[in-house]
């Protein structure tokens, strides 16, 4: 891809009314246009993130066998109703009337709605255990929506809900899925910490967040580096300045740091089958309530945190699973550079009238993985520098196909 080809282009100030560095620096690269406060759009090299960030999750929840659906986001009143969250989330969710006068409302979440639906597939304790996951919008009226994509009104979230005969059956799920978000977290280069937080309106048990620590974080967690164990400040119940909070593995103090949720999981129990009816049959022949669980992963926050996380002072840092393209290529010759074709689709190349500082800066701002310069002293090689470590070498096309896996 030429750079002068792309639709958005770079911006050499920061937005004005951008707090964070996530909606600073994805709006300067040209990620993201901000429509209103707390709605965005994707603009191309942000939809390239954005579908890496969701090929990663489809390849790990599909390694666990979960099954992907598309769920609809218009919601009828009666499906809520049953469980009591039409009214219990009226503050939050977009309500209305239509032209018939239906009350509907727009999905903040589809726990209400993949439990009706169940009830037409699982009917016996042979049907479970079964996941099905969306990648997909939901609205939510959030007053707070400042935070660039980390705080939104209209978001995609990936979520996934399970389907048990048990608890034994579901405990065993909840850790495989816990798993793969270790997984989907690395491979996005997110330190996600595995934190102990409440059941919320959803369980009287314990639920677990995955979260990212940074100075910017929404969230305060406590927690022990020596054993990786972390508790959400809700449950804790207490500032670090009033009481010491210790570890439950060594007994240390606990630290209090400022993080993001990048992902949750919870045990939601019989709550959103028995509003909707969802009954199987055991092995006895008896009908028993599905027990469900349900997790979930914001794509465009996972995005806002890999960009709050591993951003410096000059701009993105992609790593190759994220990035929207793999190097980013500055000829400083009168040649033409030849790209050989495996590569040519995995490049952005600056073919701009910029001087190189200027070309320099822009590759550093969109934080691609690897800058590529062509120049008198390479002689048939290429100087390559690794965005994240500054390591620079001297490469052929070749070794660098290699480094890429292409």
């Amino acid at each position: 891809m030429l750079v002068s080809n792309l639709f958005a282009k770079t911006r050499k100030q920061d937005p004005a009314d951008e707090q964070l560095v996530n909606a600073k620096l994805l709006t300067r690269a040209g990620f993201l246009y901000k429509n209103m406060a707390g709605v965005y759009s994707y603009l191309p090299l942000g939809f390239l993130v954005l579908q890496n960030i969701r090929r990663v999750i489809r390849e790990e929840l599909g390694a666990i066998g979960a099954e992907e659906v598309y769920l609809n986001e218009l919601q009828d009143k009666a499906t809520w109703e049953a469980s009591g969250r039409w009214d219990e989330l009226k503050d939050i969710m977009y309500q209305f009337k239509d032209s018939r006068g239906k009350e509907l409302g727009l999905a903040t979440t589809h726990e209400e709605v993949v439990a009706k639906i169940a009830k037409e597939y699982i009917n016996s304790y042979k049907d479970m255990p079964k996941g099905i996951f969306q990648i997909q919008d939901k609205f939510r009226n959030e007053p707070r929506a400042r935070s660039g994509l980390l705080r939104g009104r209209e978001f995609e979230m990936k979520d996934l809900y399970s389907f048990h005969s048990d608890n034994e059956c579901l405990d065993r799920y909840y850790q495989m899925v816990a798993g793969a978000y270790r997984k989907i977290f690395t491979r996005l280069g997110i330190d996600a910490i595995y934190t102990t937080a409440s059941g919320g309106s959803f369980s009287q048990e314990p639920s677990h967040e995955f979260q990212a620590i940074t100075e910017n974080g929404e969230d305060t967690i406590y927690y022990c580096v020596k054993c990786q164990i972390a508790k959400n400040k809700e449950i804790v119940g207490v500032d670090a300045d009033e009481i010491e909070v210790l570890c439950d593995g060594c007994g240390g103090k606990l630290e209090p740091k400022r993080s993001i949720e990048v992902g949750n999981i919870f045990k939601l129990g019989t709550k959103f089958s028995k509003a909707q009816n969802l009954f199987f049959k055991d092995k006895d022949g008896k009908e028993r309530l599905v027990i469900m669980a349900s997790y979930g992963i914001g794509t465009g926050r996972a995005m806002a945190t890999i960009a709050e996380i591993n951003s410096d002072e000059s701009g993105l840092v992609w790593n190759l699973e994220t990035a929207p393209y793999k190097a980013y290529v500055i000829n400083l010759t009168k040649e033409k550079l030849d790209i050989p074709e495996n590569i040519e689709q995995k490049v952005l190349y600056d073919d701009g009238d910029i001087s190189a500082g200027e070309k320099f800066a822009d590759a550093d701002l969109l934080g691609i993985p690897y800058r590529i310069v062509k120049s008198q002293k390479t002689g048939e090689k290429f100087e390559i520098k690794h965005r994240k470590s500054g390591k620079i070498e001297l490469i052929t096309w070749q070794e660098f196909a290699k480094k890429i896996n292409v």
